[in-house]
């Protein structure tokens, strides 16, 4: 069966159309048409029905649409194979929070894609109780997160780095709105998350309970990004790894806020169960990252 011809049906599963798929193959739609035939023919099966103007596959399509993508996924991974068959290939699956994925692990990425130009690379981006979860699981060939708990021992674990955390707010604050030292305190303040279940937005939430310190209901926002925007612009404050504001604090398009907080850092670890050649040229670079 050519795989040119499954391709055109997957393409035409995406596109919803025999038209779209044709423009985005550059092929004439008769070609397209007679490809979807001979896969037909050979399958004995229609795969597609048309329903107003969309082409939507058939009963018989759904059942043969994953093993004609898992086909395909295994074609274009043999073909990566052929094309770096002295390095690393396959597929790495790695969990790792928006945090360290944005602000620490560029150089480990580039240098991993640089040296495994072979390997399908899946970043699964998670908070650090769902990375933990899906390594326990075996959902993941490598986990990289906040320290939240111990592994099970089948699990080897290592530390990638400690990284100090930080309360922000924006220049222009009230002097009495940066106290949060003051037990007793109710504030006309909100925190600026991404994730209610962070690690680092736990150990503010706990100390700030310690210090019976209330603060207006959270706001979240869809990314570290926007937590940074907004609290520059006064919405809140922030509670985040100094790594995500040391660039905003040089500035001065935010503020340090004083705490007495005693948890002011937090340990990032990763973790697997058996590393095949691909992931162990992930560790090695993390190692070497982690070493500066």
């Amino acid at each position: 069966m050519d795989l040119k011809y499954l391709k055109t049906v997957q393409t035409i599963h995406a596109a919803g159309s025999f038209q779209k798929a044709a423009a985005l193959l550059n092929y004439a739609p008769s070609t397209v048409t007679f490809q979807v035939q001979q896969v037909e023919a050979q399958l004995g099966v229609h795969l597609f029905t048309k329903v107003g103007r969309q082409m939507v596959l058939t009963g018989a399509g759904t059942a043969a649409m994953p093993l004609i993508d898992q086909l395909l996924a295994d074609a274009a991974a043999l073909e990566r194979f052929a094309a770096h068959a002295d390095g690393p290939v396959g597929r790495l699956v790695v969990a790792v929070p928006e945090s360290l994925l944005t602000y620490q692990l560029q150089p480990v990425l580039q240098a991993y894609r640089e040296q495994a130009p072979g390997v399908e690379l899946v970043l699964k981006v998670l908070n650090c109780y769902d990375s933990y979860a899906q390594m326990v699981d075996g959902q993941v060939d490598l986990a990289i997160h906040y320290d939240v708990r111990a592994y099970p021992p089948a699990i080897h674990t290592g530390v990638f780095g400690q990284y100090s955390l930080s309360l922000v707010g924006a220049p222009d604050m009230p002097t009495d709105a940066r106290d949060f030292i003051t037990p007793g305190q109710d504030k006309a303040l909100c925190i600026l998350m991404n994730d209610r279940h962070a690690r680092y937005l736990e150990l503010f939430k706990a100390y700030l309970a310690s210090r019976r310190i209330r603060l207006r209901p959270s706001l979240a926002l869809g990314s570290i990004e926007a937590i940074r925007k907004s609290t520059q612009s006064g919405l809140g404050v922030a509670f985040l790894p100094h790594f995500c504001v040391a660039d905003d604090l040089a500035a001065g398009r935010l503020v340090a806020l004083d705490t007495e907080m005693e948890a002011r850092r937090l340990t990032v670890v990763y973790a697997y169960r058996q590393l095949s050649v691909a992931g162990a040229l992930f560790v090695r670079l993390l190692t070497e990252a982690a070493r500066g």
